[in-house]
């Protein structure tokens, strides 16, 4: 096992049709993208994702949790915590969920930036948008514990 301050992470932009990917370190405290799972109602090909974690090693997994503007849960962080549970079933390696607010608007404009008619689907949205939660998980780690 890694020293803590060095494990690779996966994160996971959960979608119903499509979910985010993103690799990052926390030594470097980077996110890289990745292709895109394709899910069917939430539920991607498992054996693409057991490709993913035989390639990178992951010793931790980071689900976005899409909670409301206010703070509130809906069904789609029900379904985002069931991924969670299952990446953590299936392969034993912990889940952490982590509040993505802001995530999927953020992606689009990074997009734009680079120069995407908004194409999104095409353009790499979701995994701009899992790297952009894994590096915000990145951020909180670093953050002092509030009184």
């Amino acid at each position: 096992m890694t020293e803590p301050g060095q494990r690779t992470v996966l994160a996971f932009d959960f979608g119903t049709r499509r979910i985010g990917v993103a690799v990052g370190n926390e030594l470097l405290d980077s996110a890289s993208r990745l292709d895109p799972l394709a899910a069917r109602d939430g539920i991607p090909d498992w054996r693409v994702v057991e490709r993913l974690v035989a390639t990178w090693q992951p010793e931790l997994f980071v689900v976005g949790l899409p909670l409301e503007l206010d703070g509130s849960e809906l069904e789609m962080c029900l379904r985002a915590r069931k991924f969670g549970k299952r990446l953590f079933g299936r392969f034993g390696i912990p889940c952490e969920m982590v509040d993505e607010r802001g995530s999927t608007r953020e992606a689009k404009a990074i997009a734009r930036e680079e120069g995407h008619q908004g194409n999104y689907r095409q353009d790499g949205v979701d995994g701009i948008a899992a790297a952009l939660i894994l590096e915000s998980w990145f951020l909180r780690r670093k953050e002092p514990p509030s009184a």
